[in-house]
């Protein structure tokens, strides 16, 4: 980051986001690229230039954009969600037929199509190739916007490369500092012409940077050299996964859906059990009034393991509320 070559990334004059946009671009795909301070942000410039207000997204009822981003699409956009189930981290290709023809009955029109891969709320799930194709067959014209924070998380749980997993996606964003370790920034993909139109709407939200090459660097290295330490996370993820179900079985967790770097399952009193797991040295997160989440990353080894599976041993009671 100290020797990051830099210019005013706001007038697109610095090179090291200049190379880490062009090296996503061509990870995932795509034309172009552009650099954003937060995923939330990548999201909301999608949302910007693919909708119009007083239409319709069609997306599932846990994903981020829906019920983590504090309604921003509404405040940003003007536009409204029509949510679809998405229990198994996918929507439905009959959902989205339904919603499109909805149209015809006065509801909204659907001016996109967002899905989130992996997904978080459904333990890190990943897309699979014949949902996803089934989804962008449903959505005939109707544009597809890719949440893909952890994009690179299901490239190395399915086998299945980033590029290939967006090719039919109008647009495409990753966060870099998720699983791939870099302290901040998000990158949004697509077309060209449309992220010209992106880098406008940035400017707009106030994403506009100026020497940003220091923020960018670590996000080449996160592209060159963390994708390939993910199944170690992944592996981490799936022995915590046992734990827990076999610590509260009617939690609703089934350890052979966590295929990448996400826990999630339900407890009665969520505030009890992370302050309990706080005073031993464990950090978790809630995502719901009855919901816990554990994710593994770079910083958590096999020793950390270790401690987790030993503190979840005097845990607190469990199971469905």
């Amino acid at each position: 980051m100290a020797e990051a070559e830099v210019g005013d990334d706001d007038y697109g004059e610095d090179p090291t986001v200049r190379a880490l946009e062009e090296a996503f671009a061509g990870r995932v795909g795509k034309q172009a690229a552009l650099f954003v301070p937060s995923g939330v942000m990548a999201n909301q410039i999608a949302f910007r230039v693919l909708t119009s207000p007083g239409t319709a997204v069609v997306a599932g009822r846990r994903q981020h954009v829906v019920s983590y981003e504090y309604a921003a699409a509404a405040v940003n956009s003007g536009i409204q969600f029509l949510v679809m189930d998405d229990h198994n981290g996918m929507v439905d290709a009959a959902d989205v037929l339904w919603a499109r023809q909805a149209a015809e009955h006065h509801q909204p029109a659907v001016s996109l199509i967002s899905i989130e891969n992996t997904h978080m709320a459904a333990c890190g799930a990943p897309w699979t190739a014949d949902g996803l194709r089934a989804l962008l067959d449903a959505a005939g014209p109707v544009p597809v916007h890719m949440d893909g924070a952890r994009l690179f998380n299901a490239e190395a749980a399915t086998g299945v490369p980033a590029s290939e997993w967006a090719m039919g996606a109008t647009t495409v964003m990753c966060c870099l500092s998720k699983s791939l370790c870099a302290p901040v920034g998000s990158v949004l993909a697509g077309d060209a012409e449309l992220i010209a139109e992106a880098r406008l709407a940035r400017k707009r939200l106030g994403g506009g940077m100026r020497q940003a090459g220091v923020l960018a660097a670590p996000g080449l290295i996160a592209l060159r050299d963390m994708v390939g330490r993910l199944p170690e996370d992944h592996a981490r993820a799936a022995r915590l996964a046992e734990a827990v179900s076999t610590r509260w079985p009617s939690c609703g967790l089934d350890p052979a859906l966590v295929r990448t770097n996400i826990v999630t399952f339900v407890h009665p009193e969520p505030s009890k059990l992370l302050a309990y797991f706080e005073r031993n040295g464990v950090l978790a997160h809630a995502i719901a009034p009855d919901t816990v989440r554990f994710v593994t990353h770079h910083d958590v080894d096999d020793e950390g393991i270790e401690h987790v599976l030993a503190t979840l041993a005097g845990a607190p009671g469990g199971g469905t509320p």
